[in-house]
């Protein structure tokens, strides 16, 4: 496939300019929402004693975020398309900070359960209003680049976040609480402080971004108006809400996305878990844990990047997959550390560097509120499998013993999002140097 062409120095400027003023933000705020996610996998070490949970129950619980995410991510992206993504974000950053700290006085299995399904309530929407919200900012030959710079706020958080759970889960009782009460309680307040910081430092449209010249302004406007206008030609009705629902790409999309999201989060709640079984202390684990996220971040910038370059998204989606499925494979076959560790590398980098490239798809055929209700359905039925992932390892590794039959049906999971992706690269896929018009959307 050949490159696009060369970009303007406007352009250039001006992509720049959105790079600086818009991800490092957005990517502090996925790096804390990563992190309130997933620091359950640490808290565990103590946690589930303390509480009477078995391997099948904490996997359940851990899970359970994602039905609460179900069912409220739709409703919550179709607000912010009307009410702006300043105001709506801030919103959902301090509701879940403050559930998030809430999970630290759990008593009990109910508890437990009752408290991670209200936190995924309480996020629903972020993500997917994210993704939407850079599609209203960054062209699409740009926008692999900006969303993978964005997602690499979860393994970062994975390569930052992990040594300071584990640091948190070495303190001795304080104050009446034990440490992984205190790990939820520290690792929630960054998130109620940055919804506030949102409401300043947010701008919801380019029209709203005083740090770009008027004429860098009229550009970007008119680019990504240009945009939507070829949109709108290709598909009639992309832009209506509850059709991009039922759109037969939407739903293909979605189980691609489930598969990559049953091993982000298995291996995100249970990598912690995996290691401290080789006998390491909560430390080490941070530290050991902390290695494959810093390999994913590479391989996730450098992948999205090739990906926008020749504007193929097919098989950087495929690839990453069937990488995955090889870590998993192998991490659920070997006892051995530093091949635990390079197993983990390759499930990191597998389940992460295939998302970035799959997310520019959706606005190859929606816009407008179709977009927005299209990104969210995705992201809420694909992370459905954020709920199976980690319950299928928790509950054979109860039944088995050991790790390695769970992770085995994580890698048929992500295996399926390979096929799937396989077969329908030729109704998503836009391929350059082919006519810009495509068939009429069937659905």
């Amino acid at each position: 496939m050949s490159a696009p062409a060369a970009l303007s120095k406007l352009e250039e400027s001006i992509v720049r300019k959105l790079r600086w003023r818009i991800l490092p933000f957005v990517m502090l705020l996925y790096f804390v929402s990563y992190l309130d996610r997933v620091n359950v996998g640490f808290a565990a070490f103590t946690m589930n004693k303390a509480l009477g949970l078995t391997p099948a129950m904490f996997g359940f619980g851990s899970g359970i975020f994602f039905a609460g995410y179900f069912l409220f991510e739709v409703p919550s992206n179709l607000i912010l398309y009307r009410v702006g993504a300043r105001r709506w974000i801030a919103r959902v950053l301090i509701s879940w900070g403050l559930v998030s700290a809430a999970c630290a006085f759990v008593v009990g299995p109910r508890s437990f359960y009752a408290l991670r399904f209200l936190l995924g309530a309480a996020e629903a929407g972020f993500f997917p209003g994210i993704v939407y919200y850079l599609s209203l900012w960054f062209p699409a030959r740009h926008r692999a680049v900006a969303i993978a710079a964005f997602m690499t706020a979860a393994p970062l958080s994975i390569a930052l976040g992990s040594p300071i759970s584990g640091a948190l889960m070495e303190l001795p009782r304080i104050a009446g609480l034990d440490n992984w009460q205190w790990l939820f309680i520290f690792e929630a307040l960054p998130a109620v402080v940055l919804g506030f910081v949102t409401l300043k430092a947010l701008a919801s449209t380019p029209e709203e971004a005083r740090w770009l010249k008027p004429e860098e302004r009229a550009w970007l406007k008119a680019e990504l108006q240009a945009e939507y206008a070829e949109l709108g030609a290709r598909s009639g009705h992309g832009s209506e809400a509850w059709r991009a629902l039922f759109n037969p790409r939407v739903l293909a999309l979605a189980v691609v996305y489930g598969g990559t999201s049953a091993g982000m989060y298995a291996v995100g709640f249970w990598a912690p878990l995996l290691l401290g079984q080789l006998g390491f202390s909560p430390l080490t684990v941070g530290w050991l844990n902390a290695l494959p996220g810093i390999a994913a971040i590479a391989v996730m910038i450098v992948w999205a990047r090739h990906s926008d370059l020749t504007l193929e998204r097919t098989w950087h989606v495929v690839l990453p997959c069937l990488t995955g499925c090889v870590g998993f494979l192998w991490g659920g076959a070997t006892h051995a550390a530093v091949a635990v560790v390079l197993a983990l590398a390759l499930m990191y980098i597998g389940v992460n560097a295939s998302k970035p490239t799959m997310w520019p798809m959706p606005n190859l055929f929606l816009s407008g509120a179709g977009a927005a209700a299209g990104i969210a359905w995705i992201n809420s039925v694909g992370n459905l499998g954020g709920f199976f992932g980690p319950f299928a390892v928790g509950w054979l590794k109860q039944r088995s013993g050991s790790y390695g039959a769970g992770l085995d049906a994580v890698a048929a999971m992500i295996a399926v999002s390979a096929g799937v992706m396989l077969v329908l690269s030729r109704q998503v896929e836009r391929r350059p140097g082919k006519a810009q018009v495509e068939e009429k959307d069937p659905a």
